[in-house]
């Protein structure tokens, strides 16, 4: 009996091992927010430059209409911010073979006087060179749909595809429907908003929970010790893993203290499930890939664990002891991508999985190796 399978080429991991959870993880672990001019081209071509160094777009950049944009100059903004995503779709179409870089916009509340205008300009003008957009303040599902319904009619015929929708969770009412919102099937990812929660308590909050306590300091309660801040983190975290979205932790304003900033990325990632974290100053991005990327013994087991798993055509296998099968192959296989998304050095074996034509942006069922 022929074995019709014989000659068939084996299927990329991504096809045979991510279902519900295949979107978790897949953006890169650091969205870089800006919004005043200068600062928003220099994030830009720090991004190009970074994707050049590491061959993978380490982190989004995230062109800000709101908080960290010059208020009374809401419309100038907008055109500004479309403007400068255009202006990188048209390198990319000059450029082709450079790495693909990822822009985002975020715009005003729904409820805001300018968020139609915002949709309207930006996504309007700049719909096709939009990775994703983001709207804050979201308190619950309909505000999601409004947002949805805005952005679609601004981006109709624009674009190929639906725009995802990246939302920030910034009040205790929103919190409570965290899981709601993400099982919004265009909602990608669900951001915290620190500050903006801290202060929705009316006092209730010590403003030390919008910061990082000092090292040797146990006493002081701040985002991570505070039992309400810890709680609306760990349930936007929860929720996102439930409908295999994006946990997206908020921004440490101490960006001068390194070692703050290296300790909370790593407490978000390892301690309180976070895939991703926002960064608002260029000395942020380099420690949160750091603390996000897997370490170089962990790469190296996963790779082997990859490699033979596949060899086995995905059956279970026993490596020095222990029995693997689909559920850890999953979960080996999400280092190696969290390793590609953070520019970790792959062995030269496991590289291939990750050329261009099996980026994340093709679908799973279509992907070979």
């Amino acid at each position: 009996m022929r074995d019709v399978g014989l000659h068939q080429p084996p299927l990329h991991p991504r096809a045979v091992l991510l279902g519900a959870q295949g979107a978790t993880g897949f953006l890169p672990v650091c969205d870089h927010y800006s919004g005043v001019e200068a600062r928003m081209k220099k994030s830009l071509q720090l991004q190009a430059d970074m994707a050049e160094e590491f061959g993978a777009c380490v982190f989004d950049v995230t062109l800000d209409c709101e908080d960290g944009a010059p208020a009374g100059a809401e419309v100038d903004q907008a055109h500004r911010v479309a403007g400068l995503a255009n202006t990188g779709l048209a390198e990319a179409k000059v450029n082709p073979h450079k790495v693909p870089v990822r822009v985002g916009a975020r715009l005003h509340p729904v409820e805001h006087a300018f968020f139609h205008s915002d949709a309207d300009i930006v996504v309007g003008t700049a719909a096709a060179a939009l990775a994703y957009v983001m709207v804050p303040k979201v308190d619950t599902v309909a505000d999601v749909e409004a947002a949805i319904a805005a952005i679609d009619a601004a981006a109709a015929g624009k674009r190929l595809s639906l725009i995802p929708l990246h939302v920030l969770i910034e009040s205790p009412a929103a919190v409570h429907q965290a899981f709601a919102i993400a099982r919004h099937p265009r909602v990608e990812s669900i951001s915290f908003g620190l500050m903006d929660f801290v202060s929705a308590h009316g006092g209730a909050i010590p403003s030390s929970a919008m910061g990082v306590r000092a090292q040797g300091d146990n006493h002081t309660l701040d985002q991570f010790s505070h039992p309400l801040v810890l709680r609306a983190k760990l349930e936007i975290a929860s929720a996102c893993h439930a409908y295999g979205k994006v946990p997206s932790h908020c921004v440490v304003t101490e960006f001068r203290d390194t070692q703050a900033l290296e300790q909370a990325a790593r407490t978000a990632a390892h301690a309180l499930g976070y895939t991703r974290m926002w960064s608002i100053h260029p000395d942020q991005i380099r420690p949160i890939l750091k603390a996000f990327s897997p370490s170089e013994a962990e790469v190296e087991l996963a790779s082997t664990i990859v490699l033979a798993a596949q060899a086995q055509s995905w059956a279970p296998i026993s490596l020095a002891g222990k029995l693997h099968d689909r559920a850890s192959y999953r979960y080996f296989w999400q280092v190696l991508e969290r390793a590609h998304q953070t520019g970790s050095t792959l062995p030269k074996e496991v590289r291939g999985y990750f050329a261009p034509e099996f980026s994340p942006a093709v679908p799973v069922a279509a992907e070979l190796l």
